[in-house]
């Protein structure tokens, strides 16, 4: 989100500054899809950087997406299903079309850092290791000072807290207690964290994840991108197999590589035993009793066998190759009964949230960053028609309340989306119930999707 929210600042004329608390734009992460109302904010904010990402991305909207049931399931009465049935299949592209928007394409994260820094925006705009610490808002259109990590001060007319889940400038907006804004482990995306360092912060995440008002979603998150052509690639783009109490994600990641999550409800802060001699890759040894497939004479601890390509691509990974993260969200606006929170739920004064700041969500529609995009798109529009920095706040404000509604009803579908994932194992049971609820979702999604696709926002 900050670096869209610069490129679209630089875009309007405006001088802008990004601190990044990193050392470094260091090439890590896995790719991430841009679907379409995201590249159509991307197009309307800087056209040679929306170019740029349609040549370096891969179209993921010409085939089936869809769900899939992990193991055999069901019966006689409700319907049964074989391991690996179609649930629900539905596509990307028809709902684009129909929008006149382009269709969704997958990216690699590092690739569109580098996109973005080489075309929107000057060089020297990004400042690594320049963590904020605090700010003051000057008041009476004087602007904000920031305070950095390191003592150093900087004065603009507007700061964006484009700074992630556990953002230290939400923390200060809302007066959250100490410890409530800081580095923790949380996204499915992975990250550059070793096993040491991932062990550690999982725990101390349950304690930042309480100061900060934020949710933990019930889930553990195993996630890898393989160098593997998977074997249903020619037809499928993405697929989720689902199961009692986990489901399994895989996406094309591009370049003959699919990138996969593994979603476990349990409770939050577990970690992976560290490896030994009788075991060097204890993830991979959890994760291949947890997907134990059909033909390997193995059954899950719930004594299912389940459809064998999410052994295919587990064993694609290596032990290094997948990033464990607890998957944090949270509603867009605090529990509050200020009345000047509900008109501004995101800004106060010259200081706006932005992206994961204001609404973290679960990753099953894949619109986290696409709606982080959206906001920048829209921040900046209402910020473009300001003529006095007393008009900063009042600019500022009307973005969140523009924002809030859509990118809560995302956010809900997203949590509704888990939740029910992992009961579709109880409904294909269930006489009637089941056959009309997977009725309702097949004809529920397009008009999801249309929901999403969106030229307005």
């Amino acid at each position: 989100a900050g670096l869209v929210s610069a490129a679209a600042c630089h875009a309007k004329g405006m001088k802008v500054a990004i601190f990044e608390q990193a050392s470094s734009y260091a090439p890590y992460g896995g790719p991430i899809q841009i679907q379409s109302n995201a590249l159509r904010a991307l197009q309307r904010i800087n056209p040679r950087v929306f170019e740029e990402l349609l040549a370096a991305g891969t179209c993921t909207a010409d085939r089936v997406s869809g769900l899939k049931i992990g193991y055999r399931k069901g019966n006689k009465l409700a319907g049964l299903y074989d391991a690996g049935d179609w649930l629900v299949r539905f596509d990307t592209i028809g709902p684009a079309l129909e929008a006149g928007l382009q269709p969704t394409v997958v990216v690699d994260r590092p690739v569109i850092q580098q996109i973005l820094v080489k075309y929107g925006f000057p060089e020297g705009t990004v400042r690594i290791k320049s963590r904020i610490e605090s700010y003051e808002d000057l008041g009476n259109g004087r602007g904000v000072c920031a305070t950095l990590e390191d003592g150093t001060k900087a004065y603009a007319d507007v700061l964006i807290g484009a700074d992630g889940v556990w953002s230290q400038t939400r923390k200060i907006m809302h007066g959250l207690g100490d410890g409530a804004g800081g580095f923790a482990a949380s996204g499915a995306a992975g990250g550059a964290l070793d096993d040491a360092e991932a062990r550690k912060l999982a725990r101390d995440t349950v304690k930042i994840a309480a100061k900060a008002d934020r949710r933990y979603s019930g889930f553990t998150c195993y996630a890898a991108l393989a160098d593997h052509r998977a074997s249903n690639i020619e037809d499928v783009s993405y697929q989720i197999l689902l199961g009692e109490k986990k489901y399994f994600v895989s996406t094309d990641g591009g370049g003959e590589r699919q990138q996969w999550f593994a979603l476990i409800r349990e409770p939050a802060g577990g970690v992976d035993p560290e490896p030994t001699a009788e075991d060097p890759t204890p993830k991979l040894t959890r994760l291949r009793k947890e997907f134990a497939a059909v033909g390997t004479g193995m059954k899950d601890e719930d004594g299912n066998e389940w459809d064998p390509f999410a052994l295919e691509l587990i064993n694609a990974a290596t032990e290094d190759d997948i990033k464990r993260r607890d998957l944090y969200d949270g509603a867009p606006l605090l529990t509050t009964f200020n009345p000047q929170r509900l008109l501004s739920p995101w800004a106060r004064g010259p200081v706006a949230l932005c992206g994961d700041a204001a609404h973290p969500m679960m990753p099953n529609l894949g619109q986290g960053g696409c709606q982080a995009t959206e906001d920048s798109y829209r921040l900046v529009e209402e910020l473009s028609n300001v003529k006095h920095t007393k008009d900063i706040p009042g600019a500022l404000g009307k973005y969140s309340r523009v924002r809030v509604i859509r990118t809560a009803i995302v956010q809900g579908f997203a949590q509704l989306g888990s939740d029910l994932l992992v009961d579709f194992d109880l409904m294909m049971t269930i006489p009637l119930l089941g056959p009309f609820f997977l009725t309702m979702t097949q004809l529920s999604m397009p008009w999801i999707l249309r929901f999403l696709y969106t030229p307005e926002f």
